[in-house]
C-alpha cells in the first residue's frame, strides 16, 4: 500500500526518535502494538481478572483471511481455550525447552517449528526469545510475552493464552507433554506479529531463525560450495553463528531415512565444532574435521572418525582432549570435512549480530544497518535490464577500510556478507501481496568520486559494469551473498526485478573488519541566483515589452495583478507554446506564486515581482522541455529528480518521494502545471527556511501559528 505523505514522515520521525532514545535494541525492545506486559499484568492482577487481548481477539479475524476466514468451515467448531480450560495442571515450561516440545498441528508453519527446535539447543538464544519468568501459577493472569527481531528491531510481543482448539485439543502447535504450552503461546505471539494464524503458512526456516536472533543466513550448496568453505565455517563459529546442514531426500517417501553410514536424510543437524588436528602417525599430516549433532540425541555416523573408529588411534592425547572425543550415544559425533562435503548437500549458516553476542571473547561482526524504500514512479526502478531506471533505485555508499587478517592466496581484499530483504510482505499477503523478486547489483565507485555523496547519474551505470553482484533476482524474503572485494568505495544498488513495484527494505552489510554503508544523497540544500536587476524601458527584449503592455492593461492604475489576473496572463502566453501541450496553469498554482514572490504581504504581485517570477518560470519552461517526452506534455516521474536539480535543488530520496507522490498523475507522468507548482513550493519553503535559519545551523524551531501560517500561505 502507499504511504500518504504525512504518515511517511510520521513514521519516519517516530522511528528515529526512538532510536536516538535506544528504543529496539534487545534490552529495551519496542512495545508492539503500544502494549507494556509489565503494566497490563499488573492491572490485570489488581482487577483479578485474565488478560483479553483486544489486539489480537479470540475471533475467526486472527485465524485467517481465506483457508481460516470466516467463509471456510475448517474453523466453525473452534473454540478458544486458556489452557487451564485445556488440562489440570498446564505449565509453561516442563523439565526444559528441547525439540520434542515442538509437534506440528494443522498448519503448514513446519518452517517455524524446524526453527524453534533448532533454537532449543542455544538455550541463551531461545530464553530471549521466550522469556522464562511466565507461569501458570505463580502471579498468573492471562497475559505472556515473546520478542522477536524485526526488520532492524527488537519488538515485545504481548498476547493473552486463549488458544484456539478443536475437541479440547489444541489445533495448531503443541508439546509432547499435553500439559506445557510454551511453543504453541509463541506460535500465537508470531501469528500476532504477523497479522493472523493463516499469515504463517509457508516459509523458509530461516526466516523464522533470523527473527529469533537478528542474524543474516547463507546458504550453500555443497556442490556450489567456495574453495575457503571451511574457513568460512570456522570463522562462523567464532563469531557464535548458528550453523545447520542437511542431506536432500529426493524421494518424498524416504523422508528421515537413515543411510548406511547412519545419516538421516531429510533431517537438519547442527554443527558445533570445525577443528584441524595432527596424526601421530605421519609428520606434518594434518587432518580437517567438523563435529555434528543429530537434535535427536542418538543416532550418529558410522564411518570414518565415528566415535569407535579407528581413526582416533591415530592422534595423540593432547589432541583427543581439544576435541572433546567421547565414545557416547548422545547424538553428537565427528567426521573428516572431506566426508562432510561428500554427504551433505546443503549448508546454512546464520551469522549473528553484535547485539545478540554478549561474550566479549567472541569475535564479533561489524555490521551496517539501512532501511529503505522502493516507490513507484520515483525510486522503483527496476533491475540493470531497465537502464532508463535503474539508475533511480536507492543506492548505498559501502566503503570497505580494512583487509582480511588471512588472505586467500595472498590477495588483499575484504570478506563481508550483503543481506537485502523486504519487509511486510508475509503480514500484506491477505490484502494480495507477495513476494517480490528482488536482488543487487555492487559498483565500484572511481577514486576521483570518493567522499562524493552525490547519487551516481545514469551516464554512470550505462558506462560502468557491476563488479559484483547476487548470483539471480528471487522471490524470497532476503537474498544474502558473500564477497571479497579490494579496500576501497563501492555503490550497492538493491532493486526489484521489475519497475514500478513498491515496497520497503532492510539492506545490512556484514564484514569482518570495519565497514561503513550509508545511503546515497543525503545533502539538501538550494542555489538561489541574486535576482537579475531591472531592466530599462529601452533594454527590454520584444518579449518583455509585450508583457509589460499585457500587464499594464490587466492590472490597471493599481500596476499589481491578484491569483486570478496572474492565471489569465500567464495562461496567454503559455497557451500559444504548442511544445508544452497544457491546459495552462491552475488558481491554485497561481496562488502559490503570489505568496512565493509577495514580498510586500499584499497577496497580489507588482511588476518587478512579477518580472522576477516571469524569468523563473521561463527557466523552469525551458528544463521542463528538456525532459518532456515528445508530444505528450509531462515528464516521466523518474526524470523528476534531474530536472529537480537542474533547477538548482539537491534533495534526498525521501523528498522525491514525497514529490512524486504528490505531483505524478496514475501514469507516472507530471504534467507542466504540476512541475512548475513543485518547483514553486520548494522555492518557497527552500526561502522560508533560510529566513527562520538565522545561525545558519539548519535547524529552526516554529511556534504552532509561525508553523500554520507558513505552510498555509505557501
Amino acid at each position: 500500500m502507499p504511504y500518504t505523505p504525512s504518515g511517511f514522515f510520521c513514521d519516519r520521525l517516530i522511528r528515529e526518535r526512538e532510536r536516538r532514545d535506544g528504543e529496539g535494541s534487545l534490552g529495551k525492545p519496542l512495545r508492539f502494538s503500544g502494549q507494556d506486559f509489565a503494566a497490563l499484568k499488573q492491572e490485570c492482577l489488581q482487577k483479578k481478572s485474565l488478560f483479553e487481548d483486544d489486539t489480537f481477539p479470540a475471533t475467526v479475524e486472527s485465524l485467517g483471511y481465506k483457508e481460516l476466514g470466516a467463509k471456510s468451515n475448517k474453523v466453525k467448531n473452534i473454540v478458544w481455550k486458556r489452557p487451564k480450560e485445556i488440562c489440570e495442571n498446564p505449565e509453561f515450561i516442563v523439565g526444559g525447552a528441547s525439540r520434542t516440545d515442538i509437534c506440528q498441528g494443522d498448519l503448514g508453519d513446519c518452517w517455524l517449528l524446524a526453527a524453534i527446535a533448532c533454537l532449543t539447543l542455544y538455550e541463551k538464544l531461545l530464553y530471549r526469545v521466550v522469556p522464562q519468568e511466565q507461569s501458570f501459577s505463580d502471579g498468573y493472569a492471562g497475559v505472556f510475552h515473546f520478542q522477536f527481531w524485526r526488520y532492524g528491531d527488537w519488538v515485545d510481543v504481548v498476547i493473552d493464552d486463549r488458544i484456539p482448539t478443536f475437541n479440547n485439543q489444541l489445533v495448531f502447535t503443541k508439546s509432547a507433554e499435553r500439559n506445557e504450552f510454551w511453543s504453541a503461546l509463541l506460535e500465537k505471539a508470531y501469528a500476532k506479529l504477523h497479522g493472523s494464524y493463516e499469515a504463517l503458512k509457508g516459509g523458509n526456516t530461516t526466516e523464522a531463525m533470523e527473527d529469533f536472533t537478528g542474524g543474516v543466513t547463507e546458504f550453500y550448496e555443497m556442490k556450489e560450495a567456495p574453495k575457503e568453505l571451511n574457513k568460512i565455517m570456522k570463522k562462523a563459529l567464532e563469531r557464535g553463528s548458528l550453523m545447520g546442514c542437511s542431506i536432500d531426500s529426493l524421494v518424498p517417501a524416504r523422508f528421515e531415512t537413515r543411510t548406511t553410514t547412519g545419516l538421516v536424510k531429510g533431517h537438519a543437524y547442527s554443527v558445533t565444532a570445525v577443528q584441524e588436528c595432527k596424526h601421530t602417525t605421519t609428520k606434518d599430516s594434518k587432518v580437517r574435521l567438523v563435529r555434528l549433532r543429530n537434535p535427536w540425541g542418538q543416532v550418529e555416523w558410522t564411518g570414518p572418525w565415528s566415535d569407535n573408529s579407528k581413526e582416533w588411534t591415530s592422534l595423540s592425547k593432547d589432541e583427543k582432549e581439544k576435541l572433546q572425543h567421547q565414545n557416547a550415544e548422545d547424538g553428537e559425533f565427528w567426521m573428516s570435512f572431506e566426508d562432510f562435503k561428500k554427504n551433505f548437500t546443503k549448508i546454512e549458516i546464520c551469522n549473528l549480530t553484535p547485539d545478540a553476542l554478549e561474550d566479549d571473547k567472541i569475535h564479533k561482526w561489524t555490521v551496517s544497518v539501512n532501511e529503505g524504500r522502493w516507490v513507484r514512479g520515483c525510486s522503483a526502478g527496476g533491475c540493470r535490464n531497465y537502464p532508463d531506471t535503474f539508475w533511480t533505485n536507492p543506492q548505498y555508499r559501502l566503503r570497505l577500510l580494512e583487509e582480511d587478517d588471512d588472505p586467500e592466496d595472498n590477495e588483499v581484499a575484504c570478506s563481508f556478507v550483503v543481506s537485502l530483504m523486504q519487509k511486510n510482505r508475509r503480514k500484506e499477503r491477505k490484502m494480495g501481496a507477495n513476494l517480490f523478486t528482488i536482488g543487487f547489483a555492487i559498483y565500484e565507485v572511481p577514486k576521483e568520486m570518493h567522499g562524493n555523496k552525490q547519487h551516481m547519474q545514469k551516464d554512470f551505470f550505462l558506462a560502468n559494469s557491476s563488479k559484483a553482484r547476487c548470483k539471480s533476482y528471487i522471490n524470497l524474503r532476503e537474498v544474502t551473498q558473500r564477497f571479497r572485494l579490494s579496500p576501497g568505495e563501492y555503490v550497492i544498488v538493491p532493486s526489484t526485478y521489475e519497475p514500478h513495484q513498491e515496497g520497503e527494505f532492510l539492506l545490512r552489510v556484514f564484514s569482518e573488519k570495519r565497514n561503513t554503508s550509508e545511503e546515497i544523497e543525503n545533502r539538501i540544500e538550494a542555489d538561489h541566483p541574486v535576482p537579475a536587476p531591472a531592466l530599462a524601458v529601452g533594454e527590454e527584449s520584444e518579449e518583455d515589452q509585450k508583457f509589460r503592455t499585457i500587464f499594464q492593461e490587466i492590472a490597471g492604475d493599481e500596476m499589481e495583478i491578484t491569483a486570478n489576473e496572474l492565471k489569465n496572463l500567464l495562461n496567454k502566453v503559455v497557451s500559444k507554446n504548442q511544445e508544452l501541450n497544457t491546459e495552462g496553469f491552475s488558481l491554485e498554482t497561481c496562488r502559490s506564486m503570489i505568496a512565493l514572490m509577495d514580498m510586500d504581504g499584499t497577496g497580489r504581485l507588482n511588476l518587478q515581482e512579477f518580472r522576477h517570477l516571469w524569468n523563473k518560470v521561463k527557466q523552469w519552461q525551458g528544463i521542463f522541455k528538456h525532459y518532456s517526452v515528445e508530444q505528450s506534455g509531462s515528464i516521466s516521474s523518474y526524470e523528476m529528480r534531474n530536472a529537480v536539480n537542474d533547477a538548482g535543488y539537491r534533495l534526498n530520496n525521501q523528498l522525491y518521494d514525497i514529490i512524486t507522490m504528490r505531483y505524478a498523475n496514475e501514469s507516472m507522468n507530471i504534467d507542466f502545471d504540476s512541475f512548475i507548482s513543485c518547483l514553486v513550493r520548494l522555492e518557497a519553503m527552500f526561502r522560508a527556511f533560510q529566513a527562520f535559519d538565522q545561525d545558519g545551523d539548519g535547524s529552526i524551531r516554529l511556534s504552532a501559528l509561525e508553523w500554520l501560517q507558513l505552510t498555509m500561505y505557501a
